[in-house]
């Protein structure tokens, strides 16, 4: 074994790999079975799905991307009390890696439905799992395993996977085949032609050309919209958006026996999930990252029953013989009971000709770990004035020297909450310009250098080096699949409660519970209602408090 093996196996980032103790071990025999192992058994191979808990009780088992390939690479080792694994083993998704026995010994097997029962009985042991799996997800985004996106920057579709894959929070690793020189020649060996293009490269499951969203996420095992569903099943509650609302609204609806559909047309979390660090929710006094607060929800919500589905997206909402209709983007139907209306709104855009080209190469609307890791040590601009424009102005800080904020108007604490303000003002990295707003971009080949500034009082124009611009200017409500169906504001967010009586202006029309809308049955939560405090906590709040109110409709209609 070499130095850098033993550093491998000994070494622990952030609690990702913890021992188990005595008592947890033997929690686990309960449900599990011990088992034997050789040298050379592959214990999980890379693409496997259905596959168990397992726990090394003697010997060492051998972390590998890419196993009995070329490109075979030693990730770490696992010794006696270690368990193996990540996230997908919660949520469904085919196992990242590969683990062999390096020296034989005994693991003990525990299979999924076993380890829910186990982690009942020791929440503690729960929180220890899931932890580990978290930060060992994070290891491998920043490790650059998991899955090869091949494609030029300049495509279209190269953009569409990359983000896709970095707002679910999944391992990749993306080649341009405008600066890789050994790209072009690995995709001709793969015999894909260039209109074939972008193409995503999993272990275990072969090559995608151009695969849709929605191909990608299968292939992936994130659960699907599924077209073999009967038409005419009928479900109680379906939740339409899995950002931290919809997420409230999954957790309580399917813990208290409700039959519970999510759906999300690009991943879970929302705008939230691509939060680097939340540091004024409830409970986490240490602040939490937006990806660890989500993919917490999601476990919470499948363990409790919640089909959750990305990506697939809500079309349009009808009636029928007393049941909501919610059409999606595949040609499915879901037909159900009621349903909770949390699809959030959207970042808006800069009013600029050209920001279309630089999109997904360096203009972005989030500021996640995968965004961090490409401004190593280079210029960014942030544009915004509000929380998410402060948190990712801190973030980003972590990664470069110099982040610009552009904030339109001339009060930093207008928008943005106190703690950030102070936190901005403290950073040495972060230089804020007040009443500024950017006019042009500056760049070539969609490659960004500069931004061109203007600043309101003076009028004077100045060009701010930026390879990276992120964008966070407000939102707009993303209810167009509800026009017709629902009564909305003159900005489009979804009326409910008390406005529908002032928005009706006319006799006879009784006040609602304060977040139905105005089909009976069908409830606004979070960002897309009008009104809405815009909290992360008030749209958790509002998911729950939403099953309530689905609890008094059902009885009433029964």
């Amino acid at each position: 074994m070499t130095a850098g093996s033993l550093l491998i196996e000994t070494a622990d980032a952030h609690g990702a790999f913890p021992r188990l103790g005595r008592e947890q071990l033997d929690l686990l025999h309960q449900y599990g079975r011990r088992r034997r192992t050789q040298p050379g058994e592959v214990l999980v191979s890379e693409g496997d799905r259905d596959r168990d808990f397992l726990v090394v009780l003697s010997g060492i088992a051998a972390i590998y991307e890419g196993y009995g390939t070329a490109e075979q690479r030693l990730l770490r080792r696992h010794g006696p009390g270690r368990f193996l694994d990540e996230l997908g083993l919660l949520t469904g998704q085919p196992a990242l890696t590969s683990a062999v026995v390096a020296q034989p010994g005994e693991v003990l097997a525990v299979p999924v439905p076993g380890l829910r029962g186990a982690v009942s009985r020791d929440p503690r042991l729960g929180d220890l799992i899931l932890r580990a799996f978290m930060a060992r997800r994070e290891l491998s985004i920043d490790q650059l395993t998991g899955i090869r996106i091949i494609g030029s920057r300049f495509s279209a579709g190269t953009r569409r996977l990359r983000d896709f894959a970095a707002r679910n929070r999944l391992p990749h690793t993306v080649v341009d085949l405008e600066e890789d020189r050994h790209a072009e020649q690995l995709i001709q060996q793969l015999g894909v032609s260039p209109a074939e293009t972008p193409v995503v490269i999993i272990r275990g499951a072969g090559v995608l050309r151009d695969p849709s969203n929605a191909e990608l996420a299968q292939a992936l095992g994130l659960p699907p919209a599924d077209p073999a569903q009967p038409a005419r099943e009928v479900q109680d509650l379906v939740v339409v958006g899995a950002g931290p609302g919809g997420l409230g609204a999954a957790v309580y609806g399917a813990s208290e026996g409700l039959a519970t559909v999510v759906l999300d047309a690009v991943a879970t979390g929302g705008q939230a999930g691509a939060s680097a660090r939340i540091e004024n929710f409830l409970g986490f006094p240490a602040g939490i990252s937006g990806a660890e607060l989500a993919d917490r929800a999601v476990v919470q919500a499948r363990r409790f029953g919640a089909a959750i589905r990305v990506p697939v997206e809500a079309t349009a909402l009808t009636l029928d013989e007393g049941y909501h209709i919610v059409s999606l983007d595949d040609g499915s139907q879901l037909r159900t009971r009621t349903v909770v209306v949390a699809t959030g709104a959207r970042y808006r855009k800069l009013d600029l000709p050209d920001l279309e080209q630089y999109e997904g190469t360096s203009v972005y609307y989030a500021a996640t770990l995968m965004e961090g890791r490409l401004c190593h040590q280079e210029p960014v601009v942030v544009v915004g004035g509000g929380n998410s424009a402060g948190q990712a102005a801190i973030f980003l800080s972590r990664y470069t020297r110099s982040v610009r904020l552009l904030v339109r108007h001339h009060d930093l604490g207008r928008d943005m909450s106190r703690y950030l303000v102070e936190e901005v003002k403290r950073s040495p990295s972060i230089d804020v310009m007040l009443d500024t707003t950017v006019r042009e971009l500056d760049g070539d080949d969609g490659v960004l250098r500069a931004v061109v500034a203007e600043n309101h009082d003076t009028g004077e124009r100045s060009r701010v080096p930026a390879t990276r611009l992120f964008v966070f200017i407000g939102a707009e409500p993303h209810t167009g699949w509800l026009q017709g169906c629902l009564e909305l504001d003159d900005q489009g967010y979804v009326l409910t409660g008390q406005q529908l009586s002032a928005a009706a202006g006319r006799p006879g029309w009784s006040a609602r519970d304060v977040l139905e809308t105005s089909a009976p049955g069908v409830l606004a939560v979070g960002d897309v209602r009008s009104g809405s405090v815009r909290r992360l906590a008030s749209a958790v709040g509002e998911g729950a408090m939403a099953v309530r109110m689905i609890h008094k409709h059902l009885a009433a209609t029964e």
